[in-house]
């Protein structure tokens, strides 16, 4: 015998009262870490959010130890490397291709000069 979806939909609700989040964003858990920083029970803010207090902890270690910034999952070690090697890379194309297009043009000659002069 199946459940109707009103009676799924019920359900489901059950578990996490209206107005709370699914996923937390940065921005709403470091209010949540400023509560406990205010001196809020940590044992009543997680009944309230329906989040573990070990998770708690751990939201407020993260922020003292990187602020808003450690609590956002973008900026982990190495995504800025990343970012930074996609740019060089596309840095490097648009050299390429400017490099084509004076020799195209018959600058080669000149090009080669000021690159031999640029490596000394």
């Amino acid at each position: 015998m199946s459940r109707s979806t009103e009676e799924q939909d019920s359900a489901k609700s059950r578990g996490r009262p209206k107005g709370l989040p699914k996923r937390w964003s940065a921005q709403r858990k470091v209010e949540v870490v400023l509560r406990l920083l205010r001196g809020e029970d940590i044992g009543e803010v997680s009944r309230e959010i329906r989040v573990a207090p070990p998770e708690l902890e751990r939201w407020r270690r993260e922020f003292l130890d990187g602020g808003q910034q450690g609590l956002k999952k973008k900026n982990r070690p190495g995504g800025e490397l990343m970012r930074t090697r996609a740019k060089l890379g596309e840095m490097t194309m648009r050299v390429e291709l400017q490099a084509e297009l004076l020799e195209k043009r018959g600058y080669g000659d000149e090009l080669r000069k000021l690159l031999r002069r640029l490596d000394r």
